[in-house]
C-alpha cells in the first residue's frame, strides 16, 4: 500500500502561509515565527531523547514533544477562531504538570549557588540547547501577546518548560557522575 503524501502545496511560495482558520499571513508573521521557534524546540527534544538512556527520561520528554504540538496549534490559532476547529490549548493542568515533574526531578541534584556552565554529558548539553530554544519561544510569545490576544497559559506554559528542561540537565549529568562546572569570573 502507498500514500501519496502531500509534501509540497506550492501555497507558502510568495513567501504567505496559513494560520488555523484559513487566515493568510506573511511568513515572517509573529505567529508563524513562535509556532516556528516551539517546532524548533521539539525537534531538538526529539534530539535529545535520541541519545537518553533514561526511560523515564525519555517518556517526560516524549510527553513535552506531544504538548508542544498543543503549544503549536494553541500558537497557530487565533483566539477568536470559530469553536468548530476544536483546537487544543494549553491549561493551567499543562503547567501543575511541569510544576510537579520539577519539584520531582529537583529533589535528585543539589541545589546551586553560582551559574553552571551549560555542558555536561551529550544529553545535558542537547537539553541545556532545548532550554535556550525554549527561552527563545517565550520571548516570541511573549511578543505576539503584545500585539494580539493569545492564550496566556502559553506563555506560563514555556516559562516553567524552561526551568524543568534546566532541571532534567542537571539530573543527566547527576546520573551520569559528571561533575557541572562552576562559571568562573576571572580578570
Amino acid at each position: 500500500m502507498s500514500l501519496k503524501a502531500p509534501y509540497f502545496t506550492r501555497s507558502g511560495d510568495k513567501g504567505e502561509t496559513s494560520l488555523i482558520g484559513g487566515r493568510r499571513v506573511p511568513k515572517y508573521d509573529l505567529r508563524i515565527e513562535a509556532t516556528g521557534t516551539v517546532d524548533e524546540l521539539n525537534s531538538f527534544i526529539g534530539l535529545a531523547r535520541s541519545v537518553c538512556a533514561y526511560e523515564d527520561l525519555s517518556k517526560i520528554l516524549e510527553t513535552l514533544q506531544q504538548d508542544l504540538f498543543i503549544v503549536g496549534a494553541d500558537i497557530s490559532a487565533p483566539n477568536d477562531i470559530s469553536p468548530s476547529f476544536h483546537i487544543p490549548r494549553i491549561d493551567k493542568k499543562h503547567v501543575e504538570d511541569i510544576e510537579k515533574l520539577i519539584e520531582q526531578y529537583a529533589n535528585e541534584i543539589k541545589p546551586i549557588t553560582r551559574f553552571i556552565l551549560p555542558s555536561g554529558t551529550q544529553l545535558a548539553a542537547f537539553l541545556h540547547v532545548a532550554r535556550t530554544i525554549c527561552r527563545r519561544a517565550e520571548r516570541r510569545v511573549v511578543q505576539l501577546a503584545s500585539t494580539e490576544p493569545i492564550n496566556n497559559y502559553l506563555i506560563v506554559y514555556l516559562n516553567r518548560l524552561s526551568s524543568l528542561l534546566f532541571v532534567l540537565a542537571r539530573v543527566a549529568n547527576a546520573r551520569a557522575n559528571v561533575k557541572e562546572l562552576e562559571v568562573t569570573y576571572k580578570h
